[in-house]
């Protein structure tokens, strides 16, 4: 299967409120998938992540580890808490396979440090899409997340055409994160139920929140990233893209993991009902 889109980042095991599911890089693959692309994953992981929950027919590299990245969520009153239980090993470009370097599109989608900013230029051919919530993460005492300001970004942005984060992560930092917003083509900063703020060659747009009843937000900005990336890549037109990826970030949250994320013909049912609420 020729390969559409390269995803790099940790698949991980997310010990939620609600008992174990598998989470990280898999939310984005998913959506590619189910969206009809030939997908490969770079990914690092320990014999304890069932790998049965990825989909079929993505082709996998894996570098050896005997961990996998774990997380534990909790909601609290401030909103959510992270900690870090494990993590698997770095994935840096000598992990990526050869023939993987010519793909159409890339997506770089850290977790938690684990992939090498230099891997931004590994992809010479690609339309490069990055989700840097992984690299502006910091584990402190006991294994709690805190934030930390994107160290790396001149490395990537260089390299990159779309970058998305979420309100959430970028919060103490807000200010230079809009800067490095304004130095690619695309780029969106996510907001949950209030939609997403889309900056187009750095101006900003806002792009309204498609109906849902929230079942399960995890993995939500990842759904909106990959089908933002794909949109894009397809149509060539931002708003338009934009529209895709709320929709199909709001049909994610609507289930339980990643079986909420829609294939391309249920995507495409809901952008018609979206736009006709929008009047467009």
């Amino acid at each position: 299967m020729a390969l559409d889109l390269v995803v790099v980042g940790h698949v991980t095991v997310d010990r939620t409120p609600h008992g174990l599911r598998p989470g990280g890089a898999l939310y984005a693959v998913s959506t590619a998938r189910r969206l009809g692309l030939g997908v490969g994953l770079l990914t690092s992981f320990g014999p304890d992540f069932p790998e049965d929950q990825l989909p079929a027919g993505v082709e996998v590299a894996t570098v050896a580890s005997s961990l996998t990245t774990v997380f534990e969520l909790d909601d609290t009153a401030d909103g959510r808490r992270l900690r870090l239980v494990s993590r698997a090993a770095d994935l840096e470009a000598g992990d990526l396979p050869a023939a993987w370097r010519h793909a159409p599109l890339a997506l770089l989608c850290p977790v938690a440090a684990e992939v090498d900013p230099g891997l931004a230029e590994s992809f010479p051919d690609a339309s490069l899409g990055v989700t840097p919530q992984g690299w502006m993460r910091e584990r402190q005492a006991g294994g709690l997340i805190a934030p930390r300001p994107w160290e790396d970004a001149d490395v990537v942005l260089a390299h990159a055409q779309m970058v998305v984060a979420s309100e959430e992560d970028v919060a103490p930092f807000r200010e230079e994160t809009i800067e490095c917003f304004q130095r690619v083509p695309l780029a969106a900063l996510t907001a949950g139920a209030r939609g997403a703020t889309l900056y187009v060659n750095g101006e900003p747009y806002h792009v309204a929140p498609d109906r849902t009843a929230e079942v399960d937000a995890t993995g939500a900005g990842d759904v909106f990233a990959a089908a933002l990336l794909v949109a894009y890549h397809r149509w060539g037109e931002p708003w338009e893209a934009a529209e895709a990826a709320a929709c199909a970030a709001a049909a994610s949250v609507g289930a339980v993991g990643v079986d909420g994320i829609p294939d391309a013909a249920a995507l495409s049912a809901r952008l018609v009902s979206y736009r006709a609420r929008r009047g467009g």
